[in-house]
């Protein structure tokens, strides 16, 4: 039972016993600086329950609390807040238990529970990875971890969008004007040869509307018809067919662009269970159309197109398979939704990690698939993000609008190696371990920058300011745990003692710090509830803020007796192996030496 829930018990038993008053609960809050105190018990609420005076309340609450609780020393009441002071010998004992639990704060799964999957990153195979994938990946993939820390099977997955009218536009470019190249003969990344494909579609395509519009024909016609959109839309119908030279063409330049992703995926540090391609699961989302139909879910429209009409749920109507037949994205989803139960059935949920401009979309989704009749259907998420800007002139872009995740990654690397440079704190470093740092600074700064907001802010990122060495950044947390590190280098730590809650008084730093490791089980289960990596972040900066007043005002290998230096330099190995493990969840890795 944790101190919160003993000291509740007791606070409604002091209720019961004084006021004749079964309280279904207490609230409680952290006890503010300058009072004397380590928990705070709330007693307006109570007094919808109780009438009289909410000092003479919290005096008696707390007189019981005195009597029949070991671990409750003193209290104070200021006005209706009862700040109750425990006894160092509580936070001995559970310092004591946790010292040595490398995985403090993490729940092993479940058996009996049933497994969630998120999906992230989910790419078109028709460009590289930019800015808005890289903090998908990063939202995604640190989901994934929390709920796996909190107790839940996890599968990390992702729909790769490698099918549709896009793909045929950066195919029929390069059937066009590519003269066979090949990542091999250009020396370019499959992802980035093919995405300069679909960028020359585009621009021969505008060459054809303002030629068609020279011609006397309007705007809105001329995008329709000019001759290579019509050229596009003739291979989607031909690969749908199965056309064996579309099909072939299709594999080569999709495996170049996997090839590539494999490559950007790795120097981002996050990885996948299992794949699902739109290729496969657009036929099984065309099948449940026709069931859909036979059931009444669906309607056919007189051109036959099929539609979902979701007005008396407040929605609109939305088209689930086009005319001629082809599936649009919402048939691929219902499908990929269905296959992956197939697939994996103790799967009781997923989480989609998607942009906020496709909230409406998932509202569908999920609303379809109910009426599909899918009981698992209630338990889908939409994590929905703002996108991310940057500061203009700052990174390598293409067409000065979207930025190369790969050309992100390396300028953080040297932006780190740019400011750690000038502060001078890598001397005595090889060069390659130099290198290493560089990269694990400038990623630790990236990650730790867009997962600090919370996930539906829109984020302005700028990469100088997330590498400063102070503040609420990745590299001022990863320095304090290097520091950690090297103070238990020179201490040479012993692991098994354990320490007397009868010898030792707790200094005020030392006890505020033991309070603080204490939220970390609670931070990540609450963390896992709201699918959100902020919550971790924001904590973990909180915990080296404390640890750093710690280490100011109190001497860690200067301490007055063995027992003392003992403890502090266990309680700061503590420290670092929590900062770690929260920095595994955001998927920042963390320096021994800085």
């Amino acid at each position: 039972m944790s101190l919160q829930e003993t000291l509740s018990h007791y606070v409604k038993q002091a209720v019961k016993s004084d006021f004749n008053v079964n309280l279904e609960t207490v609230e409680f809050q952290a006890t503010r600086k300058e009072f004397a105190g380590d928990i705070t018990v709330v007693v307006f609420p109570m007094l919808r329950f109780i009438k009289g005076n909410p000092v003479q309340i919290g005096e008696t609450i707390g007189n019981f609390l005195v009597e029949n609780v070991e671990d409750v020393k003193a209290y104070n009441v200021v006005k209706g807040f009862l700040n109750i002071e425990i006894n160092d010998s509580y936070y001995i004992n559970f310092f004591n238990k946790i010292m040595n639990n490398d995985l403090f704060g993490f729940v092993a799964p479940k058996a009996e529970e049933k497994a969630v999957m998120v999906e992230y990153s989910s790419p078109n195979t028709n460009k590289p990875l930019h800015l808005g994938h890289v903090r998908n990946n990063l939202l995604g993939f640190s989901v994934a971890e929390i709920l796996k820390a909190s107790g839940k099977k996890v599968y990390k997955t992702q729909i790769i969008n490698d099918r549709g009218i896009h793909i045929c536009k950066s195919m029929l470019a390069w059937e066009k004007f590519g003269n066979g190249e090949t990542p091999e003969t250009t020396g370019l990344k499959g992802d980035k040869l093919v995405g300069n494909y679909y960028v020359k579609f585009d621009q021969e395509y505008k060459k054809e509307i303002q030629n068609l519009i020279s011609k006397g024909s309007s705007e809105e016609d001329a995008k329709k018809n000019a001759p290579l959109l019509l050229e596009a839309q003739k291979m989607l119908l031909k690969w749908e067919a199965g056309d064996k030279e579309i099909v072939e063409l299709w594999k080569k330049m999709n495996g170049w662009v996997y090839d590539g992703f494999a490559e950007t995926y790795q120097n981002l540090g996050v990885n996948f269970d299992t794949l699902y391609y739109e290729s496969n699961t657009y036929l099984l989302g065309k099948e449940f159309v026709a069931e859909g139909l036979k059931s009444g879910v669906f309607e056919k429209e007189e051109d036959g197109s099929v539609w979902c009409d979701l007005t008396e749920d407040g929605l609109d109507k939305k088209i689930v398979q086009r005319a001629d037949g082809t599936a649009v994205y919402m048939t691929q989803d219902i499908g990929t939704a269905i296959q992956r139960i197939k697939d994996f059935p103790d799967v009781g949920g997923m989480v989609y990690t998607v942009g906020n401009e496709q909230d409406y979309h998932f509202q569908v989704l999920f609303l379809i698939l109910k009426k599909l009749g899918f009981d698992w259907a209630k338990n889908l998420y939409h994590l929905s993000y703002g996108m991310v800007d940057l500061p203009s002139g700052k990174m390598k872009s293409r067409e000065g609008t979207v930025v190369d995740a790969d050309d992100l990654i390396d300028d953080m690397a040297a932006t780190a190696e740019e400011i750690s440079e000038e502060l001078g704190k890598l001397e005595g470093y090889s060069n390659e371990e130099k290198k290493e740092l560089y990269k694990t600074i400038g990623l630790g700064a990236l990650k730790y920058y867009i997962l600090k907001v919370d996930p539906k802010k829109r984020i302005l990122f700028d990469p100088k300011e997330s590498i400063d060495f102070q503040g609420n950044t990745g590299p001022f947390i990863q320095y304090t745990y290097a520091r950690i590190q090297s103070i238990l280098r020179k201490a040479n730590l012993d692991s098994n003692v354990v320490f007397s809650n009868v010898e030792m008084a707790l200094q005020p730093k030392e006890k505020e710090l033991i309070k603080q490791i204490q939220l970390f089980p609670e931070v990540v289960q609450n963390a896992a509830d709201n699918h959100s990596p902020a919550l971790i972040a924001n904590y973990t900066y909180d915990l080296v803020k404390e640890f750093n007043s710690f280490y100011q005002n109190v001497s860690i290998l200067g301490a007055d007796n063995d027992t003392e230096k003992a403890f502090r330099v266990q309680l700061s190995h503590v420290v670092a192996n929590t900062i770690k493990n929260s920095f595994k969840l955001l998927g920042i890795q963390v320096p021994e030496r800085m």
